[in-house]
């Protein structure tokens, strides 16, 4: 792969895409317009690659302490520090004007918010607490709040629910991430919940408590009218397999179980986003 397309890290790209996506669905109000999602999609997927690469940028030093980033561009010598950074900025900035003049002000300053919100607070708290995790979260559940904004031009209860099911949904997935590589994490200096409590007994806890939250909180679309029965099954059923592979994790903190609930988390989301789609009344 191109170092400087691996500094955009393409695979989290496509789902935050797909997220901005689901946000613009429900955004809309009349009928598609096709250039307005294009340049949503365009803008975020921009503003998403600029913040992937200065984070890296940032982050070199811990990155070179790790087995699973030692590869990426900048420390194994593929890409400069300067070269990473105006690469970086010069995405983020054409990210941020596509949104603000092609699309609207709102959508640009929630792309200017998250970006900010994840180089400023989330990415430099990594290394001093374990609750970076929940403000990475913050950000990290931006993208359907942008893409509603971006087709309706405000945020209502129904953008919100859809943030709060991203929000939920990034604890377990990133907790069993943290807990299959909590030695990394260590080397590098960062404060992960499973590198301060390594016999994971409050990750378990962590990843329980937000598995059982999010069955709920999904079935609100169907509440707030945005979707019929269908939906609703569906969503239940999935968050149920989902909570199981968290009781399995809880029951047995093992890295086999870990893996388990990581490889559910990327099944269960589109899933849900599938479901979403096909039964908006």
């Amino acid at each position: 792969m191109n170092p400087f397309l691996e500094l955009t890290k393409p695979r989290i790209t496509w789902l935050i895409l797909m997220s901005t996506g689901i946000g613009y669905y429900f955004g809309l109000r009349g009928g598609l317009d096709i250039w307005s999602l294009l340049h949503t999609l365009i803008g975020t997927g921009l503003i998403a690659s600029g913040t992937a690469a200065l984070n890296q940028w940032y982050e070199f030093d811990a990155d070179a302490r790790m087995n699973r980033t030692k590869l990426r561009p900048i420390p194994s010598g593929k890409v400069t520090r300067p070269q990473a950074f105006w690469f970086a900025m010069v995405l983020s900035v054409v990210g941020l004007a596509e949104l603000t003049f092609r699309v609207n002000p709102l959508t640009g300053f929630l792309g200017l918010f998250t970006m900010a919100s994840y180089l400023l607070l989330y990415t430099p708290l990594k290394r001093r607490s374990r609750h970076s995790t929940t403000v990475g979260a913050i950000p990290g559940a931006m993208p359907p709040l942008i893409g509603f904004a971006a087709a309706s031009g405000v945020l209502t209860a129904e953008a919100w629910v859809l943030f709060a099911i991203l929000f939920i949904w990034q604890f377990p997935h990133f907790y069993s991430i943290a807990w299959m590589y909590r030695e990394d994490y260590g080397r590098a200096g960062i404060r992960m919940l499973p590198v301060e409590e390594p016999d994971g007994i409050s990750t378990a806890r962590q990843i329980l408590a937000f598995l059982i939250l999010l069955i709920p909180v999904s079935l609100i679309p169907t509440a707030l009218g945005m979707t019929g029965k269908l939906y609703l099954v569906g969503a239940t059923l999935a968050g149920l397999y989902f909570l199981r592979a968290g009781t399995r994790v809880f029951r047995d903190k093992s890295l086999v179980h870990a893996r388990g609930v990581l490889l559910a988390s990327v099944i269960y989301l589109p899933v849900l986003y599938g479901l979403l789609l096909i039964d908006r009344p």
